[in-house]
């Protein structure tokens, strides 16, 4: 039959897990990378021995594959961080329940 699943595993509010900020260096490094990326693929644009226009065409679709990847990447860590609070908040209610819960109260 199905496998029976495990117990959920209860935090404290104050035991919650801090959010890991990235480093200074990690920072540098993505910006620094995505320059590089964006600058090389400009060049390449530019040099290519074609026609004007289809430079042209190769360049809009460069700069509407980077607005799109800035606009998922948004839209993902948008929805992540809706999921965490309300995950927090199901955490808050449930603890409260817990804390309110007397099983000896109606003996």
């Amino acid at each position: 039959m199905w496998p029976r699943p495990h117990p959920p595993i209860l935090f404290r509010m104050s035991e919650t897990p801090v959010k890991q900020q990235s480093t200074a260096a990690f920072y540098g490094q993505a910006v620094a990378s995505f320059g590089v990326a964006l600058g090389a693929t400009a060049v390449g644009i530019f040099n290519l021995e074609t026609d004007a226009w289809v430079r042209a065409f190769l360049g809009i679709a460069v700069l509407y594959l980077v607005t799109s990847a800035f606009t998922l990447a948004k839209v993902i860590r948008d929805r992540q961080e809706a999921g965490q609070i309300v995950n927090r908040v199901d955490q808050a209610r449930l603890e409260k329940m817990l804390a309110d819960y007397d099983p000896l109260q109606k003996l």
